[in-house]
């Protein structure tokens, strides 16, 4: 259900019912029936279908129809909408930990996150940075790659969530690589049998043979001969300002971003509101939208639910194969 205090649970409101999501699954969301229904109220939705404890579902997981299992993870009356609250970066890591149970046992073919307030994930205690880092740890997983996918562009990172003037010690060949392989990986899943990958630069015109630096001499393009070696179809270092072209985006099916806000500012651009975040490198499926906890419009039944929408057609699609 993602931040209680957030658009999460009008979102998941709106696809209980929704007839395209309905029609392809069975949505199950992990949140709190006391915030659904009071969000219900206020957005002036209709209330959630069937309702089972969390207890309940852990002894019989059992889904036929759309329903809400209630993990009573946040006091009644607790938090405010539209705000930053400890209790709510809480309940959101409940609501995760119940769902990738779930999945891992098989309960669920998939996960699918409403968005999450980093700060109040830290204010909560928690050690990470937001989902991608939790459900690495949460699945065992050790190598994990941030994914944003869209029919208009797809676009992994090799470094995700850290600040600008860290990148620069973060960016291994290593990380490079999984990212490549990890993008690949999932581009067969999805049906391209030999994806066209780009990886970008680090610096300004690539560096200019190391006048702007030489992390593309002594780090990327290493990673790019790997992953050459290893059977991808790779190009790069690209120059970041030109790599997103439209000539471009025609002839390559992923790209490798250096570091998040370079791949995510052209996609967002293009796909804001189709745009998927999909978590490779898990043993289970997880997808997500690409918006945040939105508060200047939580509870206020404006929210659009269709990057969630998008989300679960992308963990349908993943699941499947």
């Amino acid at each position: 259900m993602g931040d209680p205090a957030g658009v999460g649970p009008e979102l998941c409101l709106r696809i209980l019912r929704d007839p395209i999501v309905t029609a392809a699954c069975v949505p199950v969301v992990f949140g709190d029936l006391d915030v659904l229904l009071r969000v219900a109220d206020a957005a002036r939705l209709v209330s959630p279908p069937g309702i089972v404890t969390l207890e309940a579902w852990q002894s019989r997981p059992d889904a036929r129809e759309p329903m809400v299992v209630d993990c009573g993870a946040i006091t009644k009356g607790a938090f405010e909408p539209g705000t930053v609250n400890a209790e709510c970066g809480r309940a959101a890591a409940a609501y995760i930990e119940a769902a990738v149970s779930a999945a891992t046992v098989g309960a669920v073919a998939g996960v699918v996150t409403a968005p999450i307030h980093k700060e109040a994930l830290h204010l909560a205690g928690s050690p990470y940075a937001g989902h991608t880092e939790m459900l690495a740890a949460l699945t065992g997983a050790t190598k994990v790659c941030m994914m944003m996918a869209s029919d208009a562009m797809i676009v992994s990172l090799a470094t995700i969530h850290i600040g600008l003037a860290a990148v620069k010690e973060a960016l291994t060949l290593d990380c490079i690589v999984d990212a490549v392989d990890l993008t690949g990986e999932a581009l067969r899943r999805i049906g391209k049998a030999v994806p066209r990958i780009a990886v970008c630069g680090l610096n300004p015109h690539g560096g200019e043979h190391g006048l702007f630096g030489r992390e593309e001499e002594e780090i990327v393009l290493p990673a790019v001969l790997e992953a050459r070696r290893r059977g991808w179809c790779v190009e790069g270092p690209l120059a970041p300002d030109t790599a997103f072209v439209p000539g471009k985006r025609a002839i390559v099916d992923a790209y490798i971003a250096m570091y998040h806000d370079q791949g995510l500012i052209p996609f967002k651009m293009l796909a804001f509101e189709t745009g998927v975040n999909v978590t490779l490198g898990l043993p289970i499926v997880r997808t997500s939208v690409d918006h945040g906890t939105a508060f200047d419009i939580a509870w206020k039944g404006t929210a659009s639910a269709t990057s969630m929408v998008h989300a679960i057609q992308w963990a349908i699609r993943l699941a499947r194969r």
